[in-house]
Formats: C-alpha cells, structure tokens, sequence
C-alpha cells in the first residue's frame, strides 16, 4: 500500500476506487492517475468545471466584505 502523497502518511487504507489517509483525508485512485497538480473545482454533481462554464447558485452566498448577497439561481457565465 503506498503511503499518502499529501502528508506521507504509513496509515492509508482503501475505500472503493480509491485510497484515503485518515491522518489527513485526502483521497486519491488506487489506479495512480492523479488529477494534475493545479485546482480541480467540481459542483455539486461532481462534474469538473472549467473556465467558460456556466454555473447557477443553488444557495445564498454572501458577499465577501459587502452587505450584499447573491441569490439563489442567479446564473452565472463564464466562469
């Protein structure tokens, strides 16, 4: 069992398709492809997005540092 790629914990055990370490939580395939090292942002469906999508909000989200608020389904392009 190889140890964890993030922590380089000894502990990792196996869950379905994949590995987890329980000292950190990371997860990643038993079948080693690794995405790449840069962010994978996933919605809620677990698709991947990338730039150019289209996403809709499915929750209020407030605004960093300002009063207002976005609202549920509001869409948002190009993201």
């Amino acid at each position: 069992m190889p140890d964890c790629p993030k922590c380089s914990s000894e502990y990792p055990y196996e869950d379905g398709p994949s590995y987890v370490c329980p000292e950190c939580a990371y997860e990643w395939p038993i079948n080693g492809e690794a995405a790449e090292d840069g962010l994978v942002v996933k919605d809620s469906n677990g698709a991947i997005l990338e730039d150019g999508d289209s996403v809709t909000v499915i929750k209020d989200l407030k605004v960093k540092g300002s009063s207002s608020v976005v609202k549920v389904g509001t869409k948002i392009k190009n993201i």
